[in-house]
């Protein structure tokens, strides 16, 4: 049975005067899965967020569980397979939200499906009894009846394979949850603005309540910063003249329909001009295209995509499909920034992805690097090396086998399949037949459900990663903005005022998300004219 989760009974726990054995800081996948590992193992844990649960980098990826055909095009055999088996691990403990989805590869030398026939073969061999289907060769016709809109002129043919797809910012609402249920302590909007030091020994971190302005000083035993592209924010407070961990890269994606691509199997273009794959992958009823790597100087909550990248995807999905996507078509763009630790390569497209941790003179520990698809692993390395570091009671891990919130087998239909077991729940709430806008696939019932069981505070917690209204469609989004502050001003106890300021921001932020053949003035003027219409 799920109980109401009360952010005040929440926070009324930092007043008490007790030693957390961990404090994570970053509500993102790293955050998250630290501190699941940590609280499912029996120690004290609390996760702090500066705003929401998976707000940056962690609810901007592909949307996809993979092994990464292009690092096994590098040789990173090591790396391939430990993404491949933790594909297969989330895969089984969340099945209501990782699925399998089919990739083909399109074929326009004989030479080109040797090879990479080959090289997805060897990718099944690697993910062992854990592989999600077998690669196979597939003749011309065949690709053309699984990819319908792919362009045929000199197509010989193709390649599938298989690979995991996911919803990112609901796994991390998942993990949040299952958190939530091993009696962990999350809290969204309240950044921690400090660490306290004993010496010169970190013990602990000061956070501030970003609603009320109310302060805490809270002891823990480690201190983990999982903050992603913002580790080196968190590693100065520790020490002012700490160098960069990070050479940061942003990967844009655009959204379209599902025209362009309408069977159930996505492409993989596994070598553009840029050195990177991209993708095309159906996704929530549309269809998503990304991603670019490009080398970014400053990290951003909100990083806006580059003319160049814009072009870029366009100009490659127009090598490929026909009709293809134009300017015209996006129904919304969106930018994650991948934290990348510093090497010596200038190209990012050529970075490893693997995880780095390291700790500081003050025994500050930094998790950074990595992927969705690893991030139960990277949460079971941080936890191995705190318990060495401050010598915790050692507890053995149970995520590899550890049924996340939700998990069933037998999912309801979408929108309500990503909820799990909860589904039934949404269900009997005021509003589980009233779609929220005739072009969203939300219901009403989501926003009290959020608001009362997943911690959602503002219009874009709903509607950017508790709903993915934001990205699926940036226009039907902001027209309904108005019915969502609504909805939650009646939940949360807000007033007229609270609801048109909520309105106001939510049109400022997703107004970035748009791109049209209109020029800038006239999308401001149009976002405007919108907000009059609230």
């Amino acid at each position: 049975m799920n109980t109401p989760i009360i952010r005040q009974e929440l926070i009324a726990q930092l007043r008490q005067s007790v030693e957390w054995d961990f404090i994570v800081i970053g509500g993102g996948a790293t955050g998250l899965g630290t501190a699941v590992e940590a609280a499912t193992r029996g120690y004290r844990t609390l996760l702090l967020e500066k705003y929401d649960f998976a707000k940056g980098t962690s609810s901007r990826s592909t949307k996809l569980v993979h092994g990464g055909v292009r690092y096994l095009a590098q040789g990173n055999i090591h790396l391939v397979q430990e993404a491949l088996h933790e594909r297969g691990l989330l895969r089984r403990n969340a099945p209501h939200l990782v699925h399998d989805l089919k990739f083909v590869v399109p074929g326009y030398t004989w030479w080109s499906q040797l090879f990479y026939g080959a090289g997805l073969q060897v990718y099944d061999l690697l993910s062992g009894s854990l592989s999600l289907g077998h690669s196979q060769f597939l003749s011309e016709q065949d690709t053309r009846s699984r990819i319908p809109t792919l362009k045929t002129d000199g197509l010989r043919g193709g390649v599938v394979y298989h690979d995991g797809q996911f919803d990112d910012a609901r796994l991390a609402i998942t993990l949040l949850r299952t958190l939530l249920d091993y009696n962990g302590v999350a809290l969204n909007y309240l950044p921690v603005i400090g660490l306290l030091k004993q010496g010169e020994r970190v013990t602990g971190v000061l956070a501030r309540d970003r609603e009320t302005g109310e302060t805490f000083e809270l002891k823990g035993k480690i201190v983990v910063n999982a903050t992603g592209v913002f580790v080196d924010d968190v590693r100065r407070m520790d020490d002012p003249k700490a160098s960069a961990m990070l050479s940061p890269s942003q990967g844009a994606h655009i959204v379209v329909d599902k025209r362009f691509l309408p069977n159930d199997s996505a492409i993989m273009i596994p070598k553009t001009e840029d050195g990177r794959v991209l993708f095309a992958v159906p996704w929530h009823g549309k269809v998503v295209i990304g991603t670019t790597d490009t080398p970014v100087e400053h990290t951003a909550y909100e990083p806006c995509p580059l003319e160049e990248e814009i072009d870029f995807i366009l100009h490659t999905a127009a090598q490929y499909l026909i009709p293809a996507p134009t300017r015209e078509d996006v129904l919304s763009v969106f930018v994650g920034q991948r934290p990348l630790v510093k090497a010596e390569s200038t190209s990012t497209a050529a970075l490893s992805r693997e995880h780095v941790i390291s700790v500081s003179a003050s025994g500050l520990l930094t998790i950074t690097g990595g992927k969705w698809t690893t991030y139960r692993k990277m949460g079971e390395d941080v936890v191995e090396r705190a318990i060495q570091l401050v010598n915790l009671s050692p507890h053995s891990s149970i995520t590899s086998n550890l049924h996340l919130h939700g998990w069933t087998t037998t999912p309801s239909v979408p929108p309500l399949d990503v909820y799990g077991s909860d589904a039934a729940s949404i269900q009997d709430l005021p509003g589980a037949n009233t779609l929220l806008h005739p072009r969203l696939p939300y219901l009403e019932a989501e926003v009290r459900w959020a608001a009362r069981y997943e911690l959602a505070c503002t219009v874009e917690d709903v509607l950017a990663r508790r709903t993915r209204s934001l990205l699926l469609d940036v226009i039907a989004s902001m027209e309904a903005a108005p019915h969502v502050a609504a909805i939650l001003a009646e939940e949360l106890g807000r007033d007229s005022i609270w609801q048109q300021q909520q309105i106001e921001d939510y049109h400022s932020l997703a107004a970035g998300y748009l791109l049209n053949h209109e020029s800038t003035a006239d999308s401001s003027d149009r976002s405007k004219n919108l907000l009059s219409k609230a």
